[in-house]
This record gives C-alpha cells, structure tokens and sequence, in this order.
C-alpha cells in the first residue's frame, strides 16, 4: 500500500508539474501572457457570461440591455463626487494664477480630452493655450491608431516638455483601465515638475490613481462588450471631464448664474445666443442689448455690465480687469448713479 502511493504521489507531482509548465508556456508564448494576466484582473476587462448570447437576441432588446447598463453610470460618478469636487478646487486655485488644464491619454480616454478641451473656447471664450488636450500619437490618433504610442511614458513626458510644463499647471491622466503606459507616464512627470496631477481610471486601486495626487477610480463594471471602453467607462470619463472644465469655469468666473457669458460668438447660432444672454441677464429691450453689445465689441459680459451697471464700455472693461472677469464682483464694483 505504501509503495502504492509513493508511486500516486510521485505521478500526481509530475502531473503537477507538468501541468504547470504548460500553463507557463501558454501564458509567455505569444510574449504578452503578463500583459494578459494583468488585464484579466481589471474589472473594465471582465467577461459577462450572462451576455455570451447577445447577439441572438432582438435589436430592441440589446437595446434596452445597453440602456439599463448605462443608467449604473451616473451612480458610479456620484460616489466620486468629493475627489472631483477636490479636484476641480486645486484646478481652479491654479488657473486663477495663469496655469492651464492639461489632459493626456490614448485612444478613447485622449479623444475624450481632446473634445473637452477643444469645447472650452467657444463656450467660456478661453485661448486654446489654457485648457490643452494631448493625445498619445498626436493629432493622427484622434481618427486613426497610432502603434505602440499609448506605450511610452517617454513620450508623454516628452508632449509635456514641449508644453513647457509649469508648477501653475494642471495634468490629468485618463485611462479607463488606469494602467496605459502614456497617462501614467505624464502623471508621473508633471508631478515631478510640480504640477497639479489627476488621475482618471474605471478601476480601483489603479497604478494611475497612486501616481496622481488626487485619483478619481470611477468604478463602472464590466462592460456590455467585453473590453470596450469606449461604452461605460467613455461615458463615466466624459461626465467626469464635463464637471472638470465646467465647474472650473464656473469657479474662474466664466459664468453668471448658469448662463454662459464668456460664450464666443462664432457663428450665427452663437450670436443668437449671445443675444439671449444678455437679455436673460437684464430683461432689457432688443435696441439696448444691441447698442450694448456695439459698445464692448460684442463680449456678452461687458455689455450686460455695461446695462446693469450701468456704465460705458471702457468702464466695464476696466471693473471686469479689476475684478479678474468676476461679473458679480464687477457688479459690486460699479458706481452706479441714483
């Protein structure tokens, strides 16, 4: 009996063995079985067996399948709020002193920064310089990948230096599996520099979110495909940006009340608009918000202070400077007469 089960014993080890070696083999043979087992931990990149069929069922369903995944969304941002909320504060503390909004991912997550930042000028009349979306891969990537470029710390921190990073910047990374090489990379280097650094992810516990000074994990699940980003972890990142350069906005004074007064009318719908800024602002009648508008080169926040605080163009220029862009503070500032 005994010699019986060494003889078990040692086959069962060898067995073992083997077994384990082939694992091993399976995992390095095509060279990326670390990059594999690493992805197979995130919950961005988790199978849903329940989904295994989707594409048997209806349109209508999947649908309705994809709606209610996105509804978890919102939620998920919510639970953040305080780490956005302390974001955005630092954010704004160093833009009130010339510092600028830099976002930096790839693929999606870069698209993503691109969009917010290429929003900020027609909608709070911002310079392109002060609010910058970097994409690893450059421009190209925004409409074609580019190769290996998400890989490279290197040139993440080479994108920052071109900039001309300073200690008044702000870096936010943004990476829905908050492991991508390149928004790490420019965490880590802004902040080597001084600067501000957030860190965007869809995982907890994320290597990005330690690198950044103030890490946002916004956790969404796994996806309705497995591995696509782009669906809820893309939305999760899109609210998230939309609060950044929003409520920074608001902070800076690009707003009054919840009306865009910093808007830059570009085309006819903005100039539309702009005149129906100034006159939510004022109630005033169509000739003054015209003759308004005249006075201050069409800027929507000089020619409401030029109407509520009743002053000339050049007055309100000069509260609106001393005041730096703050309406309200302006407002205050202004000597009416009785």
């Amino acid at each position: 009996m005994t010699s019986t089960t060494d003889a078990d014993a040692t086959t069962d080890a060898d067995a073992t063995t083997d077994a384990d070696a082939t694992a091993s083999a399976d995992a390095t043979a095509d060279g990326y079985g670390e990059l594999r087992a690493q992805l197979a931990t995130l919950t961005t990149e988790a199978f849903r067996p329940e989904l295994a069929e989707i594409d048997r069922l209806g349109t209508l369903e999947i649908a309705r399948i994809m709606n209610g995944e996105d509804q978890s969304v919102p939620a998920a941002v919510g639970a953040r709020l305080p780490e956005i909320a302390a974001a955005i504060d630092g954010t704004a503390e160093r833009m009130a002193r010339g510092g600028r909004l830099i976002y930096a991912g790839a693929g999606t997550a870069g698209r993503l920064g691109v969009l917010d930042a290429s929003e900020c000028p027609p909608t709070f009349n911002t310079d392109p310089s002060e609010v910058i979306g970097l994409i690893a891969g450059g421009p190209t990537a925004m409409v074609k990948a580019v190769e290996g470029a998400e890989d490279s710390k290197e040139l993440a921190a080479a994108d920052l230096d071109a900039l001309e990073l300073t200690a008044d910047d702000t870096v936010v990374g943004i990476s829905a599996s908050g492991r991508t090489p390149y928004a790490i990379g420019a965490v880590e280097h802004a902040r080597r520099k001084g600067a501000l650094t957030i860190g965007l992810s869809c995982n907890a516990d994320s290597a990005l979110g330690a690198a950044a000074e103030h890490g946002i994990e916004v956790v969404v699940g796994p996806e309705l495909l497995t591995g696509s980003t782009r669906l809820k972890a893309g939305t999760a990142q899109k609210l998230v940006l939309n609060m950044l350069s929003t409520i920074t906005m608001i902070r800076l004074g690009k707003t009054y009340g919840n009306l865009m007064v910093d808007v830059r009318a570009s085309n006819e719908k903005l100039r539309a608009r702009s005149r129906r800024i100034v006159s939510l602002a004022t109630g005033a009648s169509d000739e003054e918000i015209e003759a308004a508008l005249a006075a201050t080169d069409g800027e929507v926040k000089n020619a409401i202070l030029t109407i509520l605080g009743q002053v000339d163009g050049p007055t309100a220029a000069t509260l609106l400077t001393a005041s730096d862009g703050h309406l309200r503070a302006a407002l205050a500032a202004a000597p009416r007469t009785t």
